[in-house]
């Protein structure tokens, strides 16, 4: 089992880079994703616990569980389905106030499951795919919203939109 950590600090409110993070719909600002969908709404919030979502990335497709949201400071996933398949014991996104605006530290833990091969396959092809995602991610984010709140520079999209 890999851990992936990324870390980045966004110039942008913390409430903007935790509401633009967590609508992953706004992923496919990264050219590494090609789809997101909500497919369930959260309890609380439609990205909230108990949030359904599905990704089409590059490296594969995964059908993620919200198992816990605290805005504006964190929230946490699981994988439950994947293709390739894959284990995942953990997704995390914690977001920290800090002068110039939010850091934000996004880590997964998580490896191929194949035999023999899942664990070398995951240090040598998967981990470097996966950050460099995350990475292109967390850079769109701050593209999208320098100079203005994340509504202004990059609309949050519904669960009945797709992008």
């Amino acid at each position: 089992m890999e851990t992936m950590t990324v870390e980045r600090v966004i110039n942008a409110p913390i409430d903007d880079v935790f509401a633009w993070l967590t609508t992953t719909t706004n992923y496919t600002s990264s050219p590494l994703v090609q789809r997101c969908r909500l497919t369930r709404r959260g309890e609380t919030a439609p990205y909230g616990v108990g949030a359904i979502r599905n990704h089409l990335w590059l490296i594969g497709w995964f059908r993620e569980r919200v198992t816990q949201y605290d805005p504006p400071y964190s929230t946490e996933y699981v994988v439950e389905r994947s293709l390739p398949p894959s284990r995942h014991e953990l997704g995390r996104m914690t977001f920290t106030e800090v002068d110039g605006g939010t850091r934000v530290l996004w880590t997964t833990r998580a490896e191929m499951r194949l035999p023999l091969l899942g664990a070398a396959l995951t240090r040598l092809l998967v981990r470097p795919l996966i950050t460099r995602t995350f990475g292109n991610i967390l850079g769109a984010a701050d593209a999208a919203l320098i100079g203005g709140s994340a509504r202004q520079a990059y609309p949050v999209v519904t669960d009945r939109q797709v992008k």
